[in-house]
């Protein structure tokens, strides 16, 4: 799984996050709520968080499974984590290859004829931190 500050990152790049059952995300609340809230991983789930489409946007509705009061938080309040394969996906067609070396991973894409390498330990921080360039160069 991607880094909280990873993911940050990629939505700050402008990574739009689209809810779908089976998807990670951490909440990202005002400083004047409390903290611990914001360490736990949440997956949005029919059963228990619900992503509603109102007029304003969407939220994430949380159907009363929670241990603390929490009715439903705005999509704007949540940082998306996105698994391995989601990452690949959005890469598209820049991507290459990922290669198993003896520490670590490395993900090759290419980006207007130029190969790019990314390597870490984890496979989807691989991945996102080739995402974070494709979408950084695209701007």
């Amino acid at each position: 799984m991607i880094t909280r500050e990873l993911a940050i990152a990629l939505r700050e790049a402008g990574l739009v996050w689209h809810p779908d059952s089976g998807d990670r995300f951490q909440l990202d609340l005002p400083d004047d709520v409390e903290l611990e809230a914001e360490a736990e991983i949440f997956t949005v789930s029919e059963m228990t968080i619900e992503a509603r489409r109102t007029p304003s946007g969407t939220d994430l509705a949380f159907n009363g499974t929670t241990e603390w009061a929490l009715d439903a938080v705005t999509l704007e309040d949540a940082v998306w984590l996105p698994r391995e394969d989601q990452l690949r996906e959005l890469l598209r067609g820049t991507f290459r290859r990922l290669v198993r070396l003896e520490d670590t991973f490395r993900v090759e894409i290419e980006i207007a004829g130029e190969p790019v390498q990314f390597e870490h330990p984890d496979p989807a921080e691989a991945y996102g931190r080739a995402l974070l360039e494709l979408i950084s160069r695209s701007h």
